[in-house]
């Protein structure tokens, strides 16, 4: 995994200050170096400039970027981010048409790819990546990202000048992007946060390609934007057991193509279906090359003397890790993060977003990512599952079906309780937050021969894929490559994805089995008790001094004064806050983010007003 970031203007002649723009590519790929520790490079064309912050991950020696070929009269640059699980096919393909490699990275066969094929080349990809191509011939730049979103790529134009960057510090280097907030930044802040509205960077101007987007810059045509990649639904023909067999083929193919790499991997195992599914093939498959698989587990310090069980959290997860790690011999570390690490994590966690994040489901990961970090490059997760097979309590629940709301944030007024009045007006944000929610439901991928009951779960399968599946996948991507660490996404894959997609909700949840389906397909590769386990998510702590500690900090912010957050608050309402016992078991978003969460949230919006700087405009 890497880094990119480039600017691009059809008119401006940037070798007419090539010193410039050279220092200038340098500062943004400099600002991204956590991704690519390795290497970096730059290009400067007479409209484009792209730079490179490189993570060796596959032809360590021979995958320097930006990546130049010239053929047919026209010279392409390259500076690509993420990983190809079908570059051999691709290889072989642009091999029977005279094309002849230097290196055996992926990075040439996109580019080769693209010059062969044009930018339709992207949707015979399968992996996860955001690219920018340039075509110096046309003089024309294209910007990629992948179908579901697992790369980053943020992007703005300013004074005609299009800027573009894996992150948002990356674009904060050029001096045309301004750390701006205004009402709509807020909005996604306090009503939507720590998710994001599809496209929206937030800051004011900035965007971000959507998965399954292309972005073409020309001279003649300016900036037009369309999709290469799109969910279909149609009618499923397949029986039970013809589905079974193909969601266990997908997934088990899955995993192996993303087993791809030229230094050793690792797997995040939790004892869930999920990463027991992935550590499972993983641990097989190095078996038959005479090599153990390291997985790692999760967890916090006195967690089974402080854990209280819940819906959302029904059970504590190490018994499951002891059991699989036995199942599949594999090498296990057991990761514990304490209230010390989280609480400094907290901080770090916005500079790998950014943004505001997670709170501490957030800085907890980060930690353990940069343990992870120190002994490997490139992990497998279990990630996606619950959105694409239906595993999370709102596909399940009559309340979440019927509600006109996302269904991981029914109840807006969590959020509202700490805000003052004068700033709630100034927001309006139930209407915001209705209007976001029905422009997703309207682009719902229909079939005409769904039942109601049909056509609601796609829009709840929906609404996950480009909303809370997004939100989970920021979160793998920054803490991850914080440190280095490439986290690949095997049920993300595309082919999954639409075949899933068009599967009847009762073979599903066959039964009333969360993710009957999937489990069904896994029968053989995991013991009964891990195959049918109740789902329970990504672990927090339930320490009572942990939440100590951010009500001290909270209290601090109040009393110190300067502090940028509290604009928006109301001083009284936050005492209140601080003085009532947290409910654990009533998230405001999604499963985790209960009331110590708020408080942690909060202080990542004052530390990102801080760090960055930001300006509030517009409202």
């Amino acid at each position: 995994m890497c880094g990119i970031a480039g600017f691009y203007h059809r008119e401006r002649d940037y070798g007419e200050q090539e010193q410039h723009y050279r220092s200038l590519l340098g500062r943004m790929h400099q600002e991204l170096w956590r991704r690519g520790p390795d290497d970096a490079g730059i290009y400067l064309a007479k409209h484009c400039g792209l730079s490179h912050s490189r993570l060796s991950i596959i032809d360590i020696s021979g995958g320097h970027q930006p990546m130049l070929r010239t053929a047919g009269g026209k010279t392409c640059g390259i500076a690509y981010n993420g990983e190809l699980y079908n570059g051999k096919e691709l290889r072989g393909l642009l091999e029977s048409r005279g094309w002849v490699f230097a290196t055996d990275c992926d990075t040439e066969v996109i580019l080769l790819g693209f010059m062969e094929f044009g930018p339709e080349f992207a949707a015979k990809m399968n992996g996860i990546f955001a690219f920018a191509v340039y075509d110096s011939k046309e003089e024309t730049l294209h910007l990629f990202r992948d179908p579901m979103g697992v790369k980053p790529l943020f992007y703005t134009v300013q004074d005609g000048e299009l800027i573009f960057a894996s992150e948002l510090k990356g674009m904060l280097a050029h001096p045309l992007v301004k750390a701006e907030v205004g009402r709509e930044g807020l909005n996604e802040i306090f009503g939507i946060g720590p998710a994001r509205s599809p496209g929206c960077g937030v800051l004011k101007g900035v965007h971000e390609v959507r998965p399954g987007e292309w972005i073409r810059c020309s001279r003649e045509d300016g900036l037009v934007k369309s999709a290469y990649w799109k969910l279909e639904s149609h009618p499923h023909t397949d029986n039970e057991k013809e589905t079974v067999e193909t969601v266990s083929f997908l997934v088990q193919d899955a995993i192996r193509r993303q087993m791809v790499s030229d230094v050793p991997i690792c797997t995040f195992l939790s004892g869930g279906v999920d990463s027991s599914l992935v550590s499972a093939v993983c641990a097989a498959e190095l078996k038959k090359q005479g090599r153990r698989l390291a997985t790692f587990s999760f967890d916090f310090v006195d967690n089974q003397k402080n854990f209280k069980a819940n819906d959302f959290q029904p059970s504590q997860d190490r018994p499951y890790v002891e059991q699989m790690a036995a199942f599949i011999g594999s090498e296990h570390t057991f990761l514990e993060c304490n209230n010390q690490n989280q609480i400094d994590m907290l901080y770090d966690s916005v500079k790998a977003h950014d943004l505001p994040a997670m709170a501490d489901v957030d800085s907890s990961m980060l930690y353990f990512c940069s343990q992870v970090s120190k002994q490997y490059k490139v992990t497998l997760t279990g990630e996606c599952a619950d959105e694409i097979f239906g595993g999370y309590p709102w596909f399940h629940k009559k309340e979440c079906m019927e509600t006109g709301m996302f269904p991981w944030t029914m109840d807006l007024s969590p959020r509202k309780e700490l805000l003052s009045e004068e700033f709630l007006d100034c927001l309006q944000m139930d209407d915001y937050v209705l209007e976001r929610y029905h422009r997703s439901v309207a682009e719902t991928p229909r079939w005409e021969g769904d039942s109601k009951e049909e056509a609601r779960r796609r829009e709840i399968a929906y609404l996950n894929l480009r909303w809370f599946m997004q939100t989970l996948l920021n979160r793998m991507d920054r803490t991850s490559m914080y440190s280095g660490l490439e986290a690949r996404v095997p049920f993300a894959d595309t082919r999954i994805v639409q075949y899933v997609w068009n599967v009847p909700w009762e073979l599903k949840a066959k039964d009333g089995v969360v993710k009957s389906l999937l489990r069904e397909s896994g029968r053989g590769l995991l013991p009964e008790e891990v195959l049918f386990r109740r789902k329970s998510p990504y672990p927090k702590t339930y320490d009572p001094r942990y939440e100590g500690i951010l009500k001290g900090m909270v209290q601090e912010m109040l009393l110190g004064g300067g502090s940028p957050v509290m604009q928006f608050l109301d001083k009284g309402k936050v005492e209140r806050f601080l003085a009532k016992t947290s409910d654990y078991g009533k998230p405001w978003y999604g499963q985790l983010m209960a009331g110590p969460q708020m408080l942690a949230y909060l202080l990542q919006v004052d530390a990102w007003m801080r760090q960055y700087r930001i300006t509030v405009v517009d409202l």
